[in-house]
């Protein structure tokens, strides 16, 4: 059916403005339709015509969601960037005994997104008042700032007030979510979170490049930074440097390029309506539910990428795979390329087939299997058979890696559980903070497991392996609690909802 023009709009010809790039995501699933004689506030000419809320069929505008993706790569980028010299930069410049510098360094890697958690909400309420555009701007250029000051450090006080600032500044990870759903309809939403979920894992390769590439630059290009006292004072300023112009230039093209996604309405009848509160939204059907999968999803990816690099270190005998550190950052590489593949391949096929209840199932099956053949490679070689541990471990790394495609389904079940667009900072907000809390304790936690798996020989040091794939079976659990409204393919829901 064709739309119909607003009474009282301003006359612009016999056709209705086509859809642009803000198109909402939500626009066809909101179970209230808003009437058509309802009154849009515009504060500028970005704002969304309401007539562009009813094309589901509008196309992806590439250049909006390319701005988003590379926004997307700020925290990555921010959070791993100081893994590489972090330990380093605290017994060098915080005067931290070696002993002690295993704990301060989990200590300021935790900060990061114990702040984030806190602020999370805050920042998802804001967007959803003043503009995700303002927020998307402010976030990114604090984290610019904080992150070059980092490197600046003289002392660990002021490591660890940076770190938190850092975090504060989380705005970023909210809005680029929302506004992306923003721009999408349900025929397009799979693709573009695909697109979103490559660029955050270039971001996770590229941080920690920037860190090890650019720490003590005196010392590694001593032509070009040798000269420099400054570089000589302050040796790890420049990684900070480094990696604060990933947010910099992308506070430049957001406040410039990038177009406001919030469609600010306010009804005739209804002029006085209190938004939802953060506890009504909480309380709304399936938004528990989609937040626990969506946690318990993250939960299981944060384990085991605490463990995973520590159980290619570890000795053989001990349980590990007793890997050079070449082949471990070859693992890690191939293994975060066959992620983004999957991600931007598979993905978008798939959900459009069996939809975000099919992938997350696909995920439940393959999960345990992959936790379970690694340390099956540590018993390949106690064993002497290298042939066989290189070819399994090598194809469990690249096909396992598939589960990452249940990140960017409940990221879609989180969108699509949204009472309304305006709510849907909020509700993003609520997920990626509870994600923060959950990843300022799961690394240190399955870590400490580990460690005591090995240290008392527990299952011949398999022991958090084996917490982990017991994780993994009960997500199969987990998933039947999905609310009706997202089960099936995306265009049964969508015809369910009309």
């Amino acid at each position: 059916m064709s739309p119909s023009v607003r009474p009282g709009s301003r006359d612009e010809g016999s056709s209705v403005t086509a859809p642009d790039e803000t198109t909402p995501l939500l626009a066809a699933s909101i179970t209230a339709p808003v009437p058509q004689s309802a009154e849009v506030e515009q504060s500028h000419e970005e704002r969304i015509h309401p007539a562009e809320q009813n094309d589901e069929d509008a196309p992806i505008p590439k250049f909006q969601i390319f701005l988003l993706s590379y926004a997307s790569l700020v925290e990555p980028v921010a959070f791993f960037s100081i893994f590489p010299y972090i330990n380093s930069m605290i017994n060098n410049v915080g005067g931290i005994d070696t002993e002690d510098v295993g704990f301060y360094s989990g200590l300021i890697e935790s900060l990061f997104s114990a702040t984030q958690m806190c602020v999370m909400v805050f920042w998802g309420k804001a967007s959803d008042r003043f503009g995700r555009k303002p927020v998307l701007s402010i976030s990114l250029f604090g984290i610019a700032i904080t992150t070059a000051l980092f490197g600046l450090s003289t002392a660990l006080w002021q490591m660890i007030l940076f770190r938190c600032l850092a975090g504060v500044f989380a705005g970023t990870v909210v809005t680029v979510r929302t506004m992306l759903s923003e721009n999408s309809t349900p025929k397009t939403q799979a693709r573009i979170f695909s697109y979103f979920a490559f660029a955050r894992n270039l971001g996770l390769l590229l941080g920690p490049i920037i860190g090890g590439a650019f720490e003590h630059p005196a010392d590694k290009f001593p032509s070009m930074f040798g000269r420099a006292q400054f570089f000589h004072d302050f040796p790890y300023a420049l990684p900070g440097f480094v990696s604060a112009l990933v947010p910099l230039t992308a506070t430049f093209s957001s406040s410039i390029f990038i177009k406001e996604t919030l469609n600010v309405r306010k009804s005739k009848d209804t002029p006085n309506k209190e938004p939802m509160s953060t506890w009504e939204l909480i309380n709304y059907p399936g938004i528990r539910q989609v937040l626990f999968i969506f946690n318990y999803v993250m939960m299981l990816a944060m384990g085991f990428t605490a463990i995973f690099p520590v159980f290619m270190f570890t000795t053989i005998p001990l349980g590990g795979l007793e890997l050079s550190p070449g082949w471990i950052a070859t693992f890690m590489s191939v293994g975060g390329l066959a992620q983004s593949l999957w991600l931007l391949v598979v993905f978008p096929w798939l959900h459009k087939r069996v939809g975000t209840e099919g992938v997350v199932k696909f995920s439940a099956v393959v999960w345990p299997c992959f936790f379970a053949i690694d340390p099956l490679c540590n018993l390949f070689l106690r064993r002497g058979l290298k042939p066989l541990f290189w070819t399994v471990f090598g194809i469990n790394n690249v096909v396992g890696c598939g589960v990452a495609m249940a990140f960017a389904a409940v990221q879609l079940a989180v969108n699509d559980i949204a009472p309304s667009p305006e709510t849907l900072g909020v509700l993003n907000a609520i997920a990626l903070g509870l994600q923060s809390g959950l990843r300022a304790i799961i690394p240190a936690l399955s870590t400490s497991l580990y460690a005591t798996g090995v240290k008392y020989h527990i299952l011949g040091g398999q022991f958090f392996w084996a917490i982990l794939v017991v994780a993994a079976l009960g997500l199969s659990l987990v998933i039947r609690i999905l609310p009706e409204k997202l089960k099936g393919k995306p265009k049964s829901r969508e015809n369910g909802t009309a």
